[in-house]
């Protein structure tokens, strides 16, 4: 019986420094990752021998082979999964970034997570914190991996949906001013949503008193896609605004950094409007630079 030499990400061409370090400490990691041909080989090879101890023992049913074949097939798709959530990670890889840094616990933890993801969408996902711990070792930790590992795509789907709401204010902050306000319900966020949200772990919702960022200077910016805005406020310190009923949680503020959200047509000038008593007048701007918040 040939093997089957499946062609491997490994093989895919001159890899850049960073990715074959990310490489060799995954394979090290996790044991041979990039040959696939491998543990299929290996697979079968324990199949085998399982065949013939148990024969010594019962007699073998096609039903025992069935599970053999499945256990091969299975092993196969987990291997897929495994090497195409690698392979989107490493254009992601900045030049500089050391993977040889990431924890050996921290790899064998997200593989294991990881491999019987197979939706495209949900492997981007992961792709993106592979890659971000490689870059800066420490940005996600065990228990938001191991969060991802059992967070479904409509629920992925509806926090991108938050994501779009999304202004930095010293953080990345989605402003939810009101969830009964169409240009929140027209991309699924509503009170439910939020709720179960809230119920998950991602997000914390009051919709009683909201929260405000508080201890804020006079002037400072904030921004949406890049697009500044200046604030000024009323005292020359101490200040606080309000940022709506909803914040983000340690998991909710490390998996947004990883969620591909475009912003929404008409929030910017909807937050505008909600912040018009802090927004200088074209003719009154004052000259000079501002503070960030």
């Amino acid at each position: 019986m040939s093997e089957d030499k499946s062609v491997s990400i490994v093989n895919l061409g001159k890899l850049s420094k960073p990715a074959d370090t990310l490489i060799k400490k995954v394979s090290s990691a996790v044991g041979g990752l990039f040959e696939p041909w491998q543990i299929t080989r290996v697979a079968k090879a324990e199949a085998e021998a399982g065949l013939i101890k148990a024969k010594a023992e019962i007699e073998i049913t096609d039903l025992h082979r069935r599970a053999m074949h499945r256990f091969v097939e299975e092993e196969a798709q987990r291997q897929d999964n495994m090497e195409k959530i690698t392979e989107q990670a490493i254009p992601l890889l900045d030049d500089k970034s050391n993977p040889d840094n990431i924890e050996n616990d921290w790899i064998t933890n997200f593989y294991d997570k990881s491999r019987i993801v197979s939706d495209a969408e949900m492997q981007t996902i992961w792709s993106s914190v592979l890659a971000g711990e490689a870059n800066s070792p420490g940005t996600y930790s065990k228990r938001t991996v191991n969060f991802l590992g059992d967070l479904d795509k409509r629920d992925a789907e509806i926090f991108q949906s938050l994501c779009r709401l999304g202004w930095i204010i010293g953080g990345f902050t989605p402003l939810v001013f009101d969830p009964s306000d169409k240009i929140y319900n027209d991309i699924g966020i509503n009170f439910g949503a939020l709720t179960h949200l809230d119920s998950i772990g991602l997000i914390q919702f009051n919709s009683v008193t909201g929260f405000q960022r508080i201890k804020l200077p006079k002037e400072f910016v904030v921004t949406y896609c890049g697009r500044p805005l200046k604030l000024v406020m009323q005292k020359s310190s101490d200040n606080q605004i309000s940022i709506g009923n909803v914040i983000l949680t340690q998991i909710g503020r490390e998996l947004a950094n990883v969620v591909r959200a475009p912003g929404l047509d008409g929030f910017e000038d909807y937050v505008k409007e909600k912040w018009s008593a802090h927004i200088p007048k074209p003719d009154n701007t004052e000259q000079g630079s501002a503070g960030d918040a």
